[in-house]
């Protein structure tokens, strides 16, 4: 692409850098920081070493890259670095949980560790980085090894990683020894109290990322569907709410959400658009044993579905999702490059709170966004995963939308680095670093400054 998100909300039309979304932004940020609002950090600057671009006045440094070796001994950092969370270390310090998107013949597979291995047929798990307080790698081991496509998934209360297989196959495809379709639940601290555990009752399906409510424990769960029909939304009611570790394995009922006249999300345009009496209705086969849950019968009423349900994370008393992008031409109801919706249980409403283009407030021609999260001070941060340079963008309560991070552009010439997608962006337990991935060379950034 020639025309870029930045330049596109940095450019000197009409919208300009501040970007008003009908007042319904500030659902977003209510009750934290963000109220004082910011338009951002200024200018990005080109990096000389080409590996990210950052505002004036911050400063990156590289934890970990694809292939070089593991602290542990354990073989090579792998590849295809994607969803992650941090967690308070022991004695201070800070915990990172990363996913690796792995499918088969990946450039480099999670090592098979004895005791961490679901199926060895698979690349795909989860890798565990333990910092010290100030910030160094003392410490890069596996996690889990033995599952598929790891994309993104959720951080639970009790401080472990729940890591989602973007995937479905069953055993005897694509050289599989077992079943996918699963989440896990991972412990970076200590991964052999976890092992490799198939969360079977959270349903088996092309899960993306998961959400848990601290208050009652339910587990809120994303499917990235690529074709007809779409994906849907999840809660998981567990058996045990808020046990702790290896709780989820006692299993529970899964349920998908059905909205009042609405068959798909990608119809909706309207920023602000709320959807009141948002019901639940159970799964009929959660294991998908003979059909996709995508395709079975939710009875009279029907489903609702949408294309590209990525990112979800809690944030106040409301689970936050996104679609990343929707085009009729794939059989969507309507054609949009990002949404993201807000659900409040307690009141079972749904909440369009933003929308980007076309025909809406924002226009971001062929990008999406993908994996989001809150910043401790106040704010969205969201990263892209479109074509070209990528960018990690900030969004105010008031809605202006910002460049916080770019990395390297892809200029075609030999010897260029072929970054892909943003992912994984969180927060330190302090608040002061924000930790993000890029996809493709595998790569892991601690970014500092002068935040907001």
């Amino acid at each position: 692409m020639s025309t870029t998100r930045r330049q596109v909300l940095s450019g000197a039309g009409a919208l300009g850098a501040s970007i008003v979304f009908n007042g319904a932004l500030a659902e977003l940020f209510a009750g934290t920081a963000a109220a004082r609002g910011h338009g951002g950090y200024g200018p990005l600057v080109s990096d000389p070493e080409g590996l990210l671009d950052l505002p004036r006045g911050f400063r990156y440094r590289v934890l970990s890259r694809e292939g070089r070796p593991l602290r542990s001994g354990e073989g090579r950092v792998p590849s295809n670095h994607d969803g992650m969370a941090a967690f308070a270390g022991r004695g201070g310090g800070t915990v990172l949980v990363r996913n690796h998107e792995n499918r088969p013949r990946s450039r480099v597979p999670v090592p098979r560790i004895e005791g961490l291995t679901y199926d060895p047929a698979a690349e795909g798990g989860c890798t565990a980085l333990v910092l010290d307080d100030r910030g160094a790698v003392v410490s890069e081991r596996v996690a889990v090894a033995g599952t598929a496509v790891n994309c993104a998934g959720g951080p639970t209360p009790w401080r472990t990683w729940l890591t989602c297989e973007e995937n479905e196959d069953r055993a005897g495809t694509r050289g599989y020894t077992k079943d996918h379709g699963f989440v896990f639940e991972v412990d970076g601290t200590d991964p052999r109290r976890t092992g490799a555990v198939p969360l079977t009752a959270m349903g088996r399906f092309q899960h993306e990322a998961v959400a848990v409510d601290p208050r009652t424990g339910i587990v809120y769960e994303t499917e990235d569907a690529f074709e007809r029909p779409f994906g849907l939304f999840y809660r998981f009611l567990p058996a045990r709410p808020l046990g702790g570790r290896g709780s989820l394995r006692a299993g529970g009922e899964l349920q998908a959400m059905r909205v009042p006249g609405v068959a798909d999300l990608s119809g909706i345009r309207e920023t602000g658009a709320r959807f009141d009496g948002v019901s639940w209705v159970p799964v009929p086969d959660s294991q998908a044993r003979e059909t996709p849950i995508r395709h079975q019968d939710f009875g009279r009423g029907g489903i609702t579905h949408a294309q590209k349900l990525e990112g979800c994370y809690w944030g106040g008393r409301s689970v936050y999702f996104v679609s990343s992008f929707a085009r009729v031409d794939d059989g969507s109801a309507g054609t949009h490059f990002g949404q993201v919706w807000r659900y409040e249980p307690d009141r079972r409403r749904l909440t369009l709170v933003v929308a980007f283009g076309p025909g809406t407030h924002v226009q971001l021609p062929g990008e999406s966004p993908d994996n989001i999260c809150l910043a401790p001070g106040g704010g969205l941060m969201v990263c892209e995963d479109g074509s070209g340079s990528q960018h990690v963008y900030g969004v105010t309560r008031r809605g202006e939308v910002y460049a916080l991070a770019r990395n390297a552009q892809d200029t075609g010439t030999p010897g260029d680095p072929e970054w892909g997608e943003f992912a994984g962006v969180c927060f330190s337990p302090d608040g002061e670093t924000m930790y993000l991935n890029c996809y493709t060379p595998g790569t892991t950034f601690a970014v500092t400054g002068p935040w907001h």
